[in-house]
Parts: structure tokens; C-alpha cells; sequence
């Protein structure tokens, strides 16, 4: 080691060096204070107000598109109105044609026979006309609900692009339906989105529109046009928009990075507004302001360094001589100190210095016997115990802790064992042993805890303070490994709420389930529907095959619930035949598609007794929670209804009431 460096050493370890060095950190703390605060408070406001102006945009651009989608479909109607029901290919051609004007909307207008072909379009298109369309999704549900509808997007069969029908319905005056009109609007080149070409929101923002289903109808990038919606894992909040989620968050974005995110509902079109603005867009010139803050600061305190040096070496020159004698003391050169000096104030530290040195030596010898009876019993106990400075960092730690632990350097490094506590217990523990510090209240808590093999333990922790005449010691703890005990009571909690024939939920179960949804409901007003499915001609497989029979295909149709509805649904066997399903953030038009799709799941189920095949259909009852429900009963009741009303109705067949 080099002269000058080891003078500089001396220098910075000296009392006027750590003098000097206790006011740099104190300018550097009260810097880092300011400068954080600060950092913090605009970046608070800079979210709030990005969360503002990006709720604004999100809910202009929302009402101008439901808007224009009414305005279209107000339009269609009255197109509707003036075709004749009993027209011919050539009157609704003229009809069409009349209303021209409506192409400023459309790329293309058609009407459309009861039989789902198409009569006639305008401007003609070749192969249009006489196109059967019976097949499309929009028709069917036109056809089947006699309402407005906007289809999912499609290609065109005449005209190959990529496209969206608005469709409203022909009906004669006893209601039935008669076919229907519609307007053809071009994804990539028509003028519905135009709008959103036009935002800006700064270099990397940008406003998005998607289906429900999942495909991207609009995207500045116009590679991602029609592509599908990133899946939870990339952007869980543009997937929980899909099922009728709105609100603004700071969240990932499925390019890895946060952005400030607003989700806004298109109803009519059953569409989704997103609004995207990356945070570090945000951020940027904050970042820019606090990082010029931070040199002037610097600078200013690079400045007044030599002036406190000089002040400080004023004010410590008497003290030189107290501190090579102590010095000499500590290295074992002299016994103690003697120093000459005319200053009271040094004489009382120097003879206060020398008293303390002789009972030091006196305290150590009994404090090594002590320790060494204490390391003795501490190290044969068979339960983990720990000891900690009043300030909470762990002193001491026996071998069963370790051996229990599985890591030695916790007894070194006090955050050993916070890092390897449960990520989802980790907060509460540190909360309650925070507030045993403060209060000198015990500590008791059971937490998870990672062992070295992997392993995920249950520890009891209890540590309560030891004190003595002259103040506070410490804490000393106890640990106990309760991994068996924890997995019985979830085991015993289990069997509580769970169908042990089928392994789905029982009706505690799903009534502590209905509890939590219709409080989200009622707090949050997160749509939930609940379904309740009652199996047909049940009772000849129990009476013809058996109970073991029964069970078999009670079995399989739990299977099928499980594989067709969403991960975060909850399926039970309320009792015999009866099962229900749970549907969190969900509409009714989506309860209906899962109810259809288990009815035709359920539909193809076949179980064999002797040669003979067995089947059952299901008759499903579903409601969704209202504003007027103040129990699980009302709601539980009205899908009971609606199940029974699916019976009458002629079973295999889904019932929903309000």
C-alpha cells in the first residue's frame, strides 16, 4: 500500500475525517430526501394526471364509436322500414339504391331473404348477390334474437377483404323474421376508425380497438390488425377487458414494459377501447429535471467541503493528543492515558477513559463465563431458538435452527431469513415484528418458509423481549416446524367444501364463493352469472345400472364442466344430479355460449351396462346478479327457477331470468 494512500486512509478514518464525513452524508442524505420526495411527488402527479387525460381519451373515443355504431344501426332500421317484406331482388335493389347516401357509412349495403341468401346489394359486387349466408355467425344471431347485431370480423367470400356487418332484422308485423339488412364497413380502409389515425399521444402512445372475442379490429401498427389480443400472461388487464373489465392501471404491457393502461366498453358492438402510454414516455422529463436538481447539488456541496474542513480542524486540534494516547491504549503501548492539559473538559474524558478501561477488563472476564454456560445450554436445545440486538438483527442462532432452517449464514446476515420467508407472507411478518420492536410486544406468527432442498415449510415463530435494570436487551425466539399440522387443517378445509365423489365444490363450497362474488358485485359492480344444470333422464341409469353406474357418469359430466368452463370459474355438485357453475366477470351472452357448449358437451356423453348405452341431456337455469340482490338466496332461487322453467320448456336447453 503506496504512502500517500495510507495518509489519506489515516485521514478519512481520523475524527475530523469521520466529523467531515458525518456532514457530507448528512448533506448527501438530506439531498437524497429532497431529491426522492420530490421524485416521488412528481411522479404521482405525473401518473395521476397521465390516468386522467388517458380516462378522457378513452371514454371520447368510446362514446364517439358507440355513437357512431347507434347512428349506423338507427340508419340500417329505418333502411329496413322502407323495404317491402314480399320485395323483389330488383325493388330492394332500387330501395338500396335510393339510399345511397348511406355509403359515407358503408362500403356496401345488401339485403337479405328469410332463407339467408342474399337478394340484393349496392354497389353491385360480383358474386355477392345470391350468396348464401345462412352459415355466418350474424345472421344465425340475428335470426335467433330478431335484434341489431355487429358481427365479428371476417373475410368477405365476394369481395375477399377484411370485413364488419352491421345487420338489423325484417320483421313482418306479427314479429317474425323475415330476413334483414346490412352495411358492410371495411376494417383497413373504411372510415369508422379514422379518429384514432389521427391521436396522438406522444412519440409512443397510442389508442387500440378490440372485439370481446379477442381480435384487434384497429392498431396504429397495421401488421397487428385482425391479429389476437396477447393472452393474460403477456397483459392480464387487456384480458380482463375481454370480459367486460373498464377502469385505468399502471400495468405490463405485453412488450415487457409498464404503461399507463385505459379499457372503456363499446356495448353496442360489444367492442373494447384500449389507450396505451408507456410509463418511461411519462417519466422522461421528470427524469431529465431531477437528474440537472441532482449536479447543482452536488456542486454546491463540493464547495462548501474545504469550508467545514477548516472549521472542524479549528475545533479538534486539542483532541489530537487525547486521541494518539487512546490510540496507543487500544494497541496495548501503555495501560492508560495520561495527559497534560489545562482543559477540564479533556481531564474529566482522560480520567473517565482510564475508570471505564479497568472495569472493562473486569466485565469481559464475567461476561466470556456467562456466555460460555449460555452458548452451552442454547446449543444442546432440540428447538430452534434466536436471539437478536435490540434493533431487531439476529445475534445468535443455536444448531437446531440451522439444521431446521437449512442455512447457515442466517445467523451472519439478517436478511437471510426475511429473503427466504413466502413471498406472500413476507409483508405481514414484517409488519407484526416491526410493531413488536416499537411496542416490545411478543411476536407470534406462523408463516411459509423456503429450506434449502426446495422444500416450502410451516414455522410457528415466538419471540418475546428480555430487559434488564439498565433497559433492553433484545428478543429471544423459539421456532417450531408446524409443516404436518398446517397440512392437515388444509386437508380437513378441503374435505369441508369439495364433492368427494367428484372432486368440484360442494354447496358450502360454492355458497362461500356466491358470498365473495356478490361482494365484488355490490362494492365493485363486478358482473357474475350464476349457472345451475339438473340432469335429464338421470334416474333410469341409478335404477337400470347401479348406483356405480350413477356415479360413473356423474364423474364424467364433472369432468366435462371442468374442461369446457374458464380457469377462474367455479364448478360444484350442489347434490344427486344437480350441479352448478360460478361465472365471475361475465355477461350473460358469454353464460349462454359456456351453457350451450356444455349442453353439447354433455349431449355426447355415453356410459355401457350390459350392452345397453346410456345418455343424459341437462336443462340449465342461469341469472346474473342484480342491484336489488342482498343475499345468495335471491340469486340462487331465480337460477333454480330458470332451471325449472328449462324443464317445462322441453328440456336440454338453457333458461335465464334477469
Amino acid at each position: 500500500m503506496s504512502a500517500p494512500f495510507t495518509r489519506y486512509l489515516h485521514g478519512a478514518l481520523s475524527l475530523k475525517g469521520r466529523l467531515l464525513l458525518g456532514l457530507f452524508v448528512t448533506w448527501a442524505v438530506v439531498l437524497a430526501l429532497l431529491l426522492g420526495f420530490g421524485w416521488r411527488s412528481a411522479e404521482t402527479l405525473a401518473g395521476d394526471s397521465s390516468r386522467t387525460h388517458l380516462r378522457y381519451e378513452a371514454r371520447l373515443i368510446a362514446d364517439e364509436l358507440t355513437q357512431q355504431v347507434d347512428s349506423r344501426l338507427s340508419a340500417l332500421q329505418r333502411l329496413a322500414g322502407r323495404v317491402p317484406l314480399r320485395a323483389s331482388s330488383s325493388e330492394a335493389r332500387n330501395v338500396l339504391r335510393d339510399s345511397d347516401a348511406l355509403l359515407e357509412w358503408f362500403e356496401g349495403l345488401f339485403v337479405v331473404g328469410a332463407e339467408g341468401r342474399v337478394m340484393a346489394d349496392w354497389p353491385n359486387v360480383e358474386g355477392r348477390v345470391g350468396l348464401n349466408i345462412a352459415d355466418r355467425e350474424y345472421f344465425q344471431e340475428v335470426a335467433a334474437f330478431h335484434e341489431p347485431y355487429v358481427s365479428e370480423p371476417f373475410r368477405g367470400r365476394a369481395s375477399h377483404q377484411s370485413l364488419v356487418v352491421f345487420v338489423v332484422p325484417r320483421l313482418d308485423v306479427a314479429g317474425n323474421f323475415q330476413g334483414m339488412v346490412g352495411g358492410i364497413v371495411n376494417i383497413r380502409n373504411g372510415d369508422l376508425f379514422n379518429r384514432l389515425s389521427r391521436i396522438r399521444l406522444g412519440l409512443e402512445g397510442f389508442a387500440s380497438v378490440m372485439t370481446a372475442s379477442g381480435q384487434v379490429l384497429y392498431h396504429p401498427d397495421r401488421s397487428r390488425i385482425l391479429a389476437e389480443v396477447p393472452d393474460a400472461g403477456a397483459n392480464p388487464w387487456a384480458n380482463l377487458s375481454l370480459f367486460g373489465w373498464e377502469g385505468e392501471v399502471l400495468g405490463e404491457l405485453s412488450s415487457g414494459d409498464l404503461g399507463y393502461q385505459a379499457y372503456r366498453q363499446i356495448w353496442p358492438a360489444d367492442w373494447i377501447v384500449s389507450v396505451v402510454l408507456p410509463r418511461d414516455q411519462v417519466l422522461s422529463p421528470l427524469m431529465e429535471s431531477v437528474g440537472r436538481l441532482g449536479w447543482w447539488a452536488l456542486l454546491v456541496a463540493g464547495l462548501m467541503m474545504p469550508i467545514m474542513g477548516w472549521f472542524v480542524w479549528l475545533s479538534l486540534r486539542p483532541l489530537y493528543r487525547l486521541e494518539r494516547q487512546i490510540e496507543e491504549v487500544g494497541a496495548g503501548k501503555r495501560n492508560q492515558v495520561a495527559l497534560a492539559t489545562r482543559m477540564q473538559e479533556l481531564q474529566r474524558v482522560a480520567f473517565t477513559f482510564n475508570r471505564v478501561e479497568v472495569e472493562r477488563g473486569h466485565a469481559l472476564a464475567r461476561s466470556r463465563e456467562r456466555q460460555a454456560f449460555l452458548d452451552a445450554i442454547l446449543s444442546s436445545s432440540p428447538v430452534g431458538i434466536f436471539v437478536t440486538e435490540p434493533g431487531g438483527a439476529i445475534s445468535y442462532v443455536n444448531p437446531a435452527l440451522v439444521e431446521l432452517t437449512g442455512y447457515q449464514e442466517i445467523a451472519t446476515n439478517p436478511l437471510a431469513w426475511l429473503n427466504r420467508v413466502h413471498a406472500d407472507d413476507r409483508q405481514a411478518m414484517q409488519e407484526l415484528w416491526r410493531h413488536s420492536l416499537q411496542s416490545g410486544e411478543d411476536f407470534l406468527q406462523q408463516y411459509r418458509y423456503w429450506h434449502r432442498k426446495g422444500e416450502v415449510l410451516w414455522l410457528e415463530v415466538h419471540a418475546r423481549r428480555v430487559s434488564s435494570e439498565d433497559g433492553h436487551l433484545g428478543f429471544v425466539g423459539t421456532v417450531k416446524d408446524i409443516t404436518q399440522r398446517r397440512e392437515e387443517e388444509a386437508l380437513r378445509q378441503w374435505e369441508a367444501e369439495h364433492d368427494p365423489l367428484t372432486g368440484l365444490l360442494n354447496r358450502r363450497g360454492l355458497e362461500r364463493r356466491l358470498e365473495e362474488a356478490l361482494a365484488d358485485w355490490r362494492k365493485m359492480g363486478i358482473p357474475s352469472v350464476l349457472l345451475v344444470f339438473d340432469m335429464d333422464h338421470f334416474k333410469p341409469i341409478n335404477d337400470l345400472g347401479g348406483h356405480a353406474l350413477g356415479d360413473e357418469m356423474l364423474c364424467r359430466v364433472a369432468r366435462e364442466l371442468t374442461q369446457t368452463i374458464r380457469r377462474s370459474d367455479h364448478a360444484a355438485r350442489q347434490g344427486g344430479d344437480e350441479f352448478a357453475v360460478l361465472l365471475p366477470s361475465c355477461s350473460p351472452e358469454q353464460a349462454r355460449r359456456i351453457a350451450e357448449s356444455l349442453l353439447e358437451s354433455t349431449r355426447l356423453l355415453r356410459v355401457h351396462h350390459e350392452g345397453q348405452a346410456y345418455s343424459v341431456t341437462m336443462s340449465v337455469g342461469a341469472t346474473s346478479f342484480q342491484n336489488t340482490d342482498q343475499r345468495i338466496s335471491q340469486i340462487i332461487q331465480r337460477a333454480d327457477e330458470a332451471c325449472y322453467e328449462a324443464k317445462r320448456a322441453g328440456r336440454d336447453g338453457v333458461a335465464i331470468r334477469g
